[in-house]
């Protein structure tokens, strides 16, 4: 099998957000490769197949990371409103759901459609179905082996931009390739474990809530998130419980306050004076999902029994407090295979923040969740591949 070869000005490994993102901004030659039959498939999936492609109110404050200023200059320079208005030139009609959470009216489809416009426009070209087999730099350029179409090809390319993403989601073909290149080229990797995930409790405990969702406000490490929680067979999921696994260290236990507005007791004492003959579960299921309460007694060892009007006020001080203080230690969380981001990456003090290159190689840029920054749930992570992939397009295409 003979060789072919291609020489590119930048090259750019993976085709999702910010891969294509990061294409329609290098200028000259840029060369788009990825393993997957298709472009955008995180995109495509994402917001259930709306993709919630940005948030209202993205700002710093948003991600976390070992440096939590690293990403302030790409967000800032590459912003929320300019990418609505991307969309907007490109006629994607969007909706705002919950909690500044954009999403398109139609199909996820129309962003990756967007994105290889973009591209195409630009001059990029995509390659599909490519794996890399090997890749080297000879002080000058990067030069990598590929397979394509039962051929091999050899491409040079002045630039590198790693855009393959974090180990999330492994049957959309994540891999730590990203992880692998940056340590052959001497970026050092801050650990990596999954974030956005469900937690689980592999004892059944809550098997026979499977289903119940309510509002609560949840606490793990430093963060805290008031958002609906889950049960379901293998543990705890929803938003609140996505949102604090990102916190979370294994061991430590979670906090659960099922009374987030603090309004419970005051409600309770009211009912007291107005229904005092029906029973203490019947008046808390008024304000708690029935098959909670109904569990409270197991899961939290609260004694619900007697009419409302049998309570003293010491008595339904300590059934709300017991409910906004209910702590629980994870088993541990499904992992990688549900979770939609990766923790951690390459370690932002070796990359310029406005550059988004190495330190010590300034033509290799790492993007996206390649990169030690990680956004909340609800948008964020899909602003930071397009806030970083801009930031380095913008830094090559002064270069080539």
């Amino acid at each position: 099998m003979q060789d072919t070869a291609l020489t590119v000005d930048t090259l750019i490994l993976g085709a999702g957000a910010a891969g294509l993102m990061c294409a329609a901004h290098t200028g000259g030659r840029t060369l788009v490769i990825d393993h997957a039959r298709a472009p955008g498939e995180k995109i495509r999936i994402s917001g259930g197949g709306r993709c919630n492609f940005t948030n209202l109110y993205a700002s710093p404050d948003n991600f976390l990371s070992q440096n939590p200023h690293f990403c302030k200059s790409a967000l800032g320079r590459y912003t929320q409103w300019d990418f609505i208005a991307l969309a907007e030139r490109h006629g994607i009609a969007w909706h705002e759901k919950t909690l500044g959470q954009l999403f398109c009216d139609v199909t996820a489809k129309d962003i990756v459609a967007m994105l290889l416009a973009e591209m195409r426009s630009a001059g990029a070209e995509l390659w599909l179905q490519t794996s890399l087999r090997d890749l080297s730099h000879d002080g000058a350029a990067f030069r990598a082996a590929l397979d394509r179409d039962g051929k091999r090809h050899t491409v040079t390319a002045r630039h590198l931009v790693l855009a393959t993403g974090g180990k999330s989601i492994p049957k959309m073909g994540a891999t730590g390739l990203a992880y692998e290149i940056a340590r052959q080229f001497g970026l050092r990797i801050t650990p990596t474990r999954p974030g956005l995930v469900p937690f689980t409790f592999p004892d059944g405990r809550f098997a026979d809530l499977a289903g119940t969702a309510l509002p609560v406000r949840a606490f793990a490490g430093a963060g805290s998130f008031d958002e609906a929680l889950l049960f379901t067979h293998r543990g705890l999921s929803g938003p609140a419980m996505l949102q604090i696994s990102s916190y979370w260290d294994e061991g430590s236990p979670i906090t659960l306050n099922c009374d987030p507005t603090d309004t419970l007791l005051d409600k309770l004492r009211e009912q007291r004076a107005t229904a005092g003959r029906h029973q203490l579960s019947t008046e808390l299921a008024r304000h708690l999902p029935s098959r909670l309460v109904a569990a409270l007694p197991t899961q939290l060892g609260l004694p619900l029994t007697g009419n409302l009007a049998d309570q003293s006020d010491a008595s339904l001080t300590s059934l709300c407090t017991a409910l906004r203080r209910w702590q629980l230690t994870p088993a541990g969380t499904e992992g990688y295979r549900t979770a939609e981001v990766t923790i951690g990456g390459v370690n932002t003090d070796d990359l310029n923040s406005k550059t988004l290159s190495a330190r010590t190689l300034p033509d290799l840029h790492v993007i996206g969740e390649a990169v030690d920054v990680t956004g909340w749930l609800g948008g964020y992570n899909f602003q930071w591949a397009w806030s970083s992939a801009v930031a380095a397009g913008q830094a090559i295409a002064q270069r080539v």
